[in-house]
Formats: structure tokens, C-alpha cells, sequence
């Protein structure tokens, strides 16, 4: 007999995930990582100078530019909520982390709107349980918040959310976005005023972000699910053609704001790879960045595949579907397969209901070896640079980041020991022969990148600071600077340049402009292989400034002879 759905779930088995436990896990989670560490190289430190060129008054707001030059990645509402933040923190707050706090709120809403948006598509009928014969089966509610439960950790366990969505980058804005876009999708046939501000603010958002085509592309495909596949229980919400209504009206609004404000430029590429090598390089990113969320959705299109048009397969299969493909030809990959985890979380949840013990253990002991060698290494690593012993891993530190200078903070080891004991509790708790929720075959997948995360950023930090930081670079610049003046600057990235506005706090200009200055600052590589570039009757070598840990970022000062 067919089923119409394969999902056989107890009630037993759809036990909340507790609270107080969640709440303070995903604290950790998305607090690591913004608090106390400087601007990383390239992306982050660009981000962070074309908004403190907003702050500052050097900028135009509709035309966010560096020393003339507009950014990398064109966008505006990024940089504008780390402008607004900075003018409006107070002073005794650094001007860095001021310009994180949207960033924080957008990766907390990615989480929120992921959890609500998983929990109203497994409230659909389609996506309920098998009915027992005598009853028993899980309730609807209680199905659909451990679903969602599953669904968030399922986007914490994805590597690729690590590094990228703790960066204050237009990826980040246009994660969260997509995330509030997704969550409208999902629960307007159930709700009305907060999906229809969600979707609002998720495609207008999209569009002030960057891609203006991914929220036309993701609203197209919300409308064609929701017409053909509107839930029979929803009430309350907007069902039929009036949603439909509503989601065309949005975006053609969020359409014609980015028109306005002239976002509706083509950044892909059409033939980004034409070798074999390219494509493998996209697929071993791929498999990594999503993992483990894309084998257990692909385990979700299968189990569920006579229900694919069913609006709790469809709408987060059409996200994660434009996202891929969007990565597949944009020039940056990594960022743009970043907007595809909250549907991947989504179809991984979906998969929960149907896995067998021996996958559900497969996985746990997978994740229990992987994330428990890393957890081993990073410790081995930080005392080893601490104490010597083992000798080789300090070596090999120093090899990479010469003349770094290990220290010893109470605050970080303590947190990393912290993290670490709750990593044991949580393996001791799993592992014992009980069955718990559908959601127990992500905890460790998620309590394991999360403790990875925390320990890096704690123990590690202080040596990844010295490595992807400007900091003591521009530092020592300042100090050679003298004579008060103007600085030109010749063949430095946006980063480079960001970095010496804001950390020497430098009155930087273009060199060849009509108003000489008394400094230059070069890169050196490009001094060497455009020796004509600078004119020896002119201007005196001062200083040369190595980046102890990339050769190529080697930074040259001259002063203007008198």
C-alpha cells in the first residue's frame, strides 16, 4: 500500500528541543566571532571602510565610494546599516564593532526566520505523519516545532555558515534577507501582517543588497507554489490567488525601488568554466560548504519525491535551486552559495522523519571522529604555542606567521574550556541507548561546528588577528608618518586603502591627482614591475613594510623630497 506521506513519527518522538539550552547554544554560536577581533582581509575590511566613509561624511550615500572608487560588491543597504550604526553608537564603543551590530542582528534573523519558516511548512497536511491506526501519532504543532528544532540545526551545522555569516559583508545582508524572504513564503497561507512585512522586507532588502534577480527569481516561484499549493488547514492567512496577489504586488514594489535606485545590473557570468577542473573545484565546494545539509535533502527529494510539487518540498527546493545555480556562475561562489543553506536546512529537516537508526548512527559517529579530532588538534596547537611542547606544531606557527608573539587570555580558555566540556556532555548524551526527537541526528552535526567555531575564535584568535589583520601594518605606517599632511596612495587594494583610512586614520588621496602630498604609500609589487610609476627625482624611499604573513601585501613609504 502507498503511503501518502513517508513519515512515521510518534508523538513520543517529537519532544521540544529545551529552551534555555537552544537559546544559549545559538548565543554562542552567533556572538563568536564579532566580538573581539579586528577587520579581517579583503572583504570584511572593504565592507568596513566604505561604511566608515559613510559615517565619516566622505561618501555619498546613494554612491558609497573609497578614494573614488565604489565597491567590489555593489550594494547600498549593507553599508548603510553600519553607517547608521556607527553615527549612532556611543562614543565609548568602538567604531568596528558599532558597524557589526546590524550583522549580528541579520545572522540572529537568519536563525529566527529559518526556524519559523521550516515550522510552517511541516504544518501543512501533506507534510504531516502517517495517522496510526490507533492513534499515537505526533500531533501537528508538536511535529512541526521539532521539524523547525531540526532545521536550525541543520543551518548551524552547515560549514559554509562559519566564517562568512560572521563577517560584516553584503553576503551576510542578503542571507538574512533571503531568510525573512523564505519565512514570508512560507507562512502567509497561516499568518498575515508579520509574513507579508517578512516578504517585504526580505525582497526590498534583496534588491538594496545586491540581487535584485534572486528576489524576483525567489518571489516567481513563491507565487507558482502558493497558487498551485495552498494548505487546506490555513485560515488566517492569505490562501489562493490573494496571496498570489500579495506576493506579485511586493515584488514589483521591491522591483521598482532597486530600478530606482539603479541595482538592476548583471553580475554573473555565462560561462564561468569550461574545463573539468572548474566544475570539480564548484562541486568540492559544494560538497563541503553545504554539508551535512545537502545529503540529507537529496535523501528528502527522494523519500519524498511523489509529494515534490507539495508546497513543504517545492518552496525550498526552488530556493535552493536558484541559489545554486546563481553560484554556478557568479565570480565570488562561496558568498552566493552561502544564500542556499536556510533551504538546504529546510529540505534536510524533511529528512529527519524517514532516516533509519543505522544512518542516524552513521552520521552521529562520522560527526563524533570529525569534530572531536578538530576540537584535539586546535588544543594541541594552542598549547603547544603556550608551553613548546609538542615542539613541531609551535614551529610550524611560526613558519606561517613569523615574528607572532603567543599570549595567554583568562577569558578565552576559559570559554574554549567551557565549550569543550559541553561538547563531552553532549557526545555522553547522545550515545547512550535511548531514543529521543527526529531532531537527535543533528545535535552533534551542530554542537560539533559550533564547538570548532568557538574554539578557533577563542583560542586561535589571537594568531588569525596577527595573520588577516592590517592592523599592526597601518600601525606602523602612522607612527613613520612625522610630518603632518596628506598621504597618495599607488596600487593598493580596496581593503589596503579601507585599512588606512580607518586604522591610521589617514587623509588619504590618489596619487596623480593636482594636490601633491608630502607621503606616498606604494604597494611594492607593483613598484617593481612599473618602476616608471615613480619618479626617483621626486620622492625618497622611508620605510618598507613587510605583511609578515603575505609577501605579496609588502608596503612601501616614500616622503616627497624637498
Amino acid at each position: 500500500m502507498n503511503q501518502p506521506t513517508p513519515a512515521i513519527v510518534a508523538q513520543s518522538a517529537v519532544r521540544r528541543l529545551p529552551r534555555p539550552a537552544l537559546l544559549l547554544f545559538c548565543a554562542a554560536y552567533v556572538l563568536t566571532g564579532f566580538i573581539g577581533r579586528e577587520p579581517w582581509k579583503n572583504q570584511d575590511m572593504m565592507t568596513l571602510g566604505y561604511m566608515f566613509e559613510l559615517a565619516t561624511g566622505h561618501s555619498a550615500w546613494l554612491h558609497p565610494s573609497l578614494l573614488g572608487q565604489p565597491p567590489e560588491f555593489e550594494a547600498l543597504l549593507p553599508y548603510w546599516l553600519g553607517a547608521w550604526s556607527m553615527r549612532l553608537a556611543p562614543a565609548w564603543l568602538a567604531v568596528d564593532f558599532a558597524g557589526r551590530i546590524p550583522f549580528i542582528a541579520l545572522l540572529v534573523v537568519t536563525l529566527l526566520a529559518t526556524w519559523y519558516g521550516v515550522y510552517y511548512l511541516a504544518r501543512t497536511p501533506r507534510a504531516q505523519p502517517v495517522p496510526f491506526a490507533f492513534g499515537g501519532e505526533a500531533h501537528p504543532p508538536d511535529y512541526a516545532r521539532a521539524m523547525a528544532d531540526g532545521g536550525l540545526l541543520a543551518l548551524i551545522a552547515c560549514l559554509g555558515l562559519m566564517q562568512l555569516s560572521h563577517e560584516t559583508t553584503p553576503a551576510l545582508a542578503q542571507l538574512g534577507f533571503t531568510a525573512l524572504t523564505f519565512y514570508g513564503l512560507a507562512a502567509l497561507p497561516y499568518r498575515l501582517a508579520w509574513p507579508t512585512a517578512s516578504l517585504a522586507l526580505g525582497l526590498i532588502g534583496l534588491g538594496l543588497s545586491g540581487a535584485p534577480t534572486m528576489a524576483a527569481l525567489f518571489a516567481i516561484g513563491g507565487a507558482v507554489v502558493h497558487t498551485a499549493d495552498s494548505p487546506d488547514d490555513a485560515s488566517s492567512g492569505l490562501r489562493g490567488w490573494r496571496g498570489t496577489a500579495v506576493i506579485v504586488v511586493v515584488a514589483a514594489v521591491a522591483a521598482l525601488i532597486a530600478a530606482l535606485l539603479d541595482m538592476w545590473q548583471w553580475r554573473l557570468d555565462p560561462l564561468p568554466f569550461d574545463t573539468a577542473h572548474d566544475a570539480a573545484s564548484i562541486l568540492r565546494l559544494l560538497a563541503w560548504f553545504t554539508w551535512p545539509a545537502w545529503p540529507l535533502a537529496l535523501w528528502t527529494i527522494w523519500r519524498w519525491r511523489r509529494q515534490l510539487g507539495r508546497r513543504h518540498v517545492a518552496l525550498p527546493l526552488w530556493f535552493a535551486v536558484v541559489s545554486l545555480f546563481t553560484a554556478v556562475l557568479a565570480p565570488n561562489s562561496d558568498r552566493a552559495l552561502l544564500l542556499s543553506l536556510p533551504a538546504l536546512a529546510a529540505l534536510a529537516a524533511f529528512a529527519l522523519p524517514t532516516l533509519e537508526r543505522s544512518v542516524s548512527a552513521l552520521i552521529d559517529w562520522f560527526t563524533l571522529l570529525f569534530f572531536s579530532g578538530c576540537a584535539l588538534v586546535i588544543w594541541v596547537i594552542w598549547i603547544s604555542l603556550q608551553t613548546g611542547v609538542p615542539p613541531k606544531p609551535a614551529a610550524n606557527v611560526a613558519k606561517l606567521a613569523p615574528g607572532f608573539t603567543p599570549s595567554f587570555s583568562l577569558l578565552p580558555f576559559l570559554v574554549a574550556l567551557a565549550a569543550t566540556i559541553a561538547w563531552v556532555a553532549l557526545v555522553r548524551w547522545r550515545t547512550k541507548r535511548n531514543r529521543h526527537a527526529i531532531w537527535k541526528s543533528l545535535v552533534l552535526p551542530a554542537g560539533g561546528a559550533a564547538l570548532a567555531w568557538l574554539l578557533v575564535m577563542t583560542l586561535w584568535l589571537p594568531v588569525l588577528d596577527y595573520a588577516r589583520s592590517y592592523a599592526a601594518v597601518v600601525h606602523r605606517v602612522a607612527t613613520r608618518i612625522d610630518t603632518p599632511g596628506c598621504v597618495e596612495v599607488f596600487g593598493l587594494t580596496r581593503a589596503q586603502i579601507a585599512a588606512l583610512r580607518y586604522h591610521g586614520r589617514l587623509d588619504l588621496r590618489m596619487a596623480g591627482e593636482p594636490e601633491t602630498c608630502p607621503w606616498l604609500v606604494v604597494a611594492e609589487d607593483l613598484e617593481k614591475s612599473v618602476p616608471m610609476a615613480l619618479n626617483s627625482h621626486r620622492w625618497r624611499l622611508v620605510a618598507k613594510f613587510p605583511r609578515p604573513t603575505d609577501k605579496s601585501e609588502n608596503l612601501l613609504l616614500y616622503q616627497k623630497k624637498p
